[in-house]
This record gives C-alpha cells, sequence and structure tokens, in this order.
C-alpha cells in the first residue's frame, strides 16, 4: 500500500461534514484521555493490536491527536494523527454499521484541519488501504515507489 500526500492547503471544510453527522446522532470530536482503554479495545475488536498500539500514542500527545465517533455513546470509528511520525495521518477505521454514511471521511477532514493548525502545509496519509477514497476525499496523491514505506521491518 503507497503513501500519499495532501496539500492541506486545499482541504474541503469540515463544518458540512460534522453538520452532516449531527443529523445523524453521530458526534465526531477528539478523544479523552481517560477514554483510552475504551478505544483500545474497539480497535483491537474491529482492526488489530498493532493499530491499538500505534494509536496509544495519540493519548500522550497534549491535545490528544485522535479523532473518534460516537452513537449512542459507543465508539463507532477513529482517526489518529501524529501517532507514528510528524505529519502522518492514520490509522483510522470505521465500523462496519456505519460505513457507507460518511464517517470516515469525517474523521480524516478532522484530523487533517488539525495538522493544518499545527502549521503543516502538506500531510502524508501512511499505506493508504483505500486509495481512491483519499483521492475523492481530500484530493490526496500517490506518492511514487513509497511502498512499502515506514511499515517494514515489523515484529511478529
Amino acid at each position: 500500500m503507497p503513501d500519499m500526500f495532501v496539500n492541506l492547503l486545499k482541504l474541503p471544510p469540515l463544518e458540512p461534514l460534522i453538520t452532516k453527522m449531527e443529523q445523524e446522532s453521530i458526534a465526531i470530536r477528539r478523544a479523552q484521555p481517560f477514554e483510552i482503554t475504551r478505544l483500545r479495545l474497539f480497535v483491537e475488536k474491529n482492526f488489530s493490536q498493532a493499530w491499538a498500539d500505534e494509536i496509544s500514542v495519540g493519548f500522550a500527545n497534549k491535545p490528544v491527536s485522535i479523532y473518534i465517533a460516537v452513537l449512542e455513546k459507543q465508539i463507532v470509528g477513529f482517526a489518529a494523527y501524529e501517532c507514528t511520525r510528524k505529519t502522518l495521518f492514520g490509522p483510522t477505521g470505521v465500523a462496519e454499521i456505519v460505513r457507507g454514511r460518511g464517517v470516515g471521511r469525517a474523521l480524516l477532514v478532522a484530523s487533517l484541519w488539525e495538522l493544518k493548525e499545527l502549521g503543516y502545509v502538506y500531510g502524508f496519509i501512511g499505506g493508504a488501504g483505500p486509495v481512491e477514497f483519499y483521492e475523492k476525499a481530500v484530493g490526496a496523491t500517490v506518492i511514487p515507489d513509497s511502498d512499502p514505506g515506514i511499515y517494514t521491518n515489523l515484529l511478529k
């Protein structure tokens, strides 16, 4: 899976995405430090322990560098940034029950706006799985010869 870069000066507006989520009773917000266990369990159950480990770094950042999607007081999605490397977005994931409703897009755009607020001009998506999604959602561009990127020589 290739890495991608995003021009943070050309991000789509966040507010319409947040409004759409609110209309579906889904809150998009920054995770709180005391939610680390609940979020790690969600990520381990729905994705992987490696991703749960990776996002744990986001709880050490001030402010926490993870956004979550909440439906009926339950986590249904997450997006992390600046956990593995500076300017790097990911990992991110959305529960199957809410896929296709714009949750992933809202989490992505919220996280990238945070990178922009930190003063960055470009953000990077590491090991981008759904390349077409990122191209359409935020105009991301594949970085040639970037596969496997930073995710090499992983422990087993």
